[in-house]
């Protein structure tokens, strides 16, 4: 871009951060309602039993699927909005990945009921991939601030349908939005296989553990006699912060906090000790502090292979969180812990096991590294394709 042309977009209110070099001029702004008409046809007779559900993470999907039971009084849906495909719903459930309420588009083939608590309508004159999109934006979320209340219930938005169709709208020509649509679509594709690739190494080490690691008439070792058990130190919850050089192992699979010290050193197996998510094995490359709800396994035997340790507790997370006892806070006893039988082979085969499985740990890492930075760039054009 030119001088010239910086100057020119400078003086433009109407434009977005970033545009294809072959659109100029600024955006029309509409309100929603100019396209949007609210759907109002309801499922008289009880005649459709498609029930669905509106989901942040999932999109418009058969209620069925998502709760893995009906909701939906199947005697009762009369009062139920029906939906055909392409059809969009706004749920004002509040989410962490949605804080005013998801918005999405019902791409199923048969017509579906959905609850009246959903704002439900049909789009004209406007491409329906470019409005789906710049609701996945932030762009909205202001107008939905400045006009939407609460109310009773902190995790719903309270909105009128009419002042939710009033929402403005700033559009470009047909031609771009259908590059704009295109545009993030692509990148969706990318993200889609990027899923498929970190799915599939998931899958091949779940297989070879459980082929390596199912041997019949095999030896084997109590935990115990393998590593010493050590509990970690509670730490008061108003010396943790959001940011430190030390994350805090606790009962939990992610961190619980963060400190200027650390009690334990880099490559070191930890356990959760107590809380929902006791049980969960966890290596740790980077120095970190254990907590009084986490054990780590420290001065292993010279001939036993560490990481083969770490991949065979793993494989085995499921069978230590069953040695959970208690009802209201769940732990798991460190002498049952140290009972715990670990598969004892030769220290060679310990080695090229624990060598194949970080090979493959490493690139699902680095995997998950890249879609990452494509979730990230997907997140950099939406705040900026779109005013």
């Amino acid at each position: 871009m030119g001088s010239a042309d910086r100057a020119e977009h400078l003086h433009k209110e109407n434009v977005p951060n970033l545009r294809f070099p072959e659109f100029s001029g600024e955006w029309e702004q509409s309100r929603l309602n100019r396209f949007a008409s609210k759907i109002t046809k309801k499922n008289k007779g009880n005649t459709i039993s498609n029930v669905l559900s509106n989901s942040a993470n999932y999109g418009i999907i058969p209620q069925i699927d998502f709760f893995d039971r009906s909701i939906a009084n199947s005697d009762n849906t009369e009062g139920y909005y029906v939906i055909e495909k392409n059809d969009f719903v706004y749920n004002p459930r509040k989410s962490a990945s949605a804080p005013y309420g998801p918005i999405n588009v019902y791409n199923g083939e048969a017509c579906g009921i959905i609850s009246p608590l959903y704002l439900c309508f049909k789009v004209k004159g406007i491409n329906r991939r470019f409005l789906y999109h710049y609701f996945k934006s932030t762009k909205w979320h202001p107008y939905m601030y400045a006009n939407g209340d609460s109310g009773a219930r902190h995790d719903r938005v309270s909105i009128k349908d009419e002042t939710f169709l009033e929402l403005p709208i700033f559009h470009p020509g047909e031609a771009e939005q259908c590059k704009i649509a295109e545009l993030v679509e692509s990148l969706d594709n990318r993200i889609a296989t990027q899923i498929k690739i970190i799915e599939k190494l998931e899958s091949l080490i779940k297989g070879l553990y459980e082929r390596l690691f199912n041997i019949d008439g095999a030896a084997y070792i109590q935990l115990g006699n393998v590593a010493k058990i050590q509990k970690g130190q509670q730490i008061n919850g108003d010396e943790l912060s959001e940011i430190g050089s030390y994350y805090v192992m606790n009962g939990g699979v992610v961190p619980s906090g963060y400190l200027e010290g650390f009690n334990t050193p880099a490559n070191t197996i930890s356990i959760s000790e107590g809380g929902n998510s006791c049980g969960y094995v966890q290596y740790n490359s980077v120095p970190f502090w254990s907590g009084g709800h986490c054990y780590t396994l420290i001065e292993p035997i010279n001939s036993f292979n560490y990481k083969y340790l770490f991949h065979y507790l793993k494989f085995k997370e499921q069978s230590i969180m069953a040695l959970r006892i208690g009802s209201g806070l769940p732990n798991i006893q460190k002498k049952d812990l140290e009972r715990f039988p670990i598969l004892n082979v030769n220290k060679e085969e310990q080695d090229k096991m624990a060598c194949i499985f970080d090979e493959i740990l490493e690139k699902i890492v680095c995997e998950r590294q890249i879609a990452l930075k494509y979730e990230e760039q997907k997140k950099y054009l939406l705040s900026n394709l779109f005013i």
